[in-house]
């Protein structure tokens, strides 16, 4: 794939990503910087590109492979803080501010079904979220999701499945999983 073909790939995929990264991640700034790293990756590789698979496969593998990293990093990251606390960054901070973690008195809320529906999304594993996110969202039919992800089309069945279950569940309960 040349350069100019992979500015249009580029061009025609970017929104789309960035919504996916946006409800993976859960904030803009690590979406567009997702998504740019994902690109940059697919660009690098491009020579490798193969048109035997769907650019949209590639492009979202990509991503969710950046995303899954970023989630990785907090994680390792939050539990840092969780055993030393003193050890986390003004941002951390910041973030488990809004959060409403750690008794500290969170931004009042401009819709409480959207804060609902991101507690209930919380709730669900990332394999599943990311596969709601790209089936519901994204339009991407279950082959597609098996060959971003590298599993079986019964996996991607079973994944949603339990994602939607889990996510029925945490709104019954007001968003909350039980955690809080």
């Amino acid at each position: 794939m040349d350069e100019r073909a992979f500015t249009r790939v580029t061009e025609e995929y970017a929104r789309r990503l960035y919504a996916v990264a946006v409800r993976m991640l859960g904030n803009r700034a690590d979406a567009e910087d997702a998504v740019q790293r994902a690109l940059l990756k697919c660009f690098a590789a491009r020579a490798s590109y193969s048109p035997r698979w769907a650019v949209s496969t590639w492009l979202y593998r990509s991503l969710t492979n950046v995303c899954i990293d970023e989630l990785r990093r907090r994680r390792v990251r939050d539990e840092t803080t969780a055993v030393d606390p003193e050890a986390a960054s003004p941002a951390v901070h910041a973030r488990a501010t809004r959060r409403g973690v750690g008794g500290a008195a969170s931004t009042p809320p401009t819709s409480t079904d959207r804060i609902d529906l991101v507690r209930a999304l919380d709730a669900v594993p990332r394999e599943a979220r990311l596969l709601l996110a790209l089936h519901y969202v994204d339009g991407l039919g279950y082959s597609e999701l098996a060959a971003i992800r590298g599993i079986s089309v019964n996996t991607v069945k079973s994944q949603l499945a339990r994602g939607k279950a889990i996510l029925k569940q945490a709104l019954r309960a007001g968003g909350h999983d039980g955690s809080d």
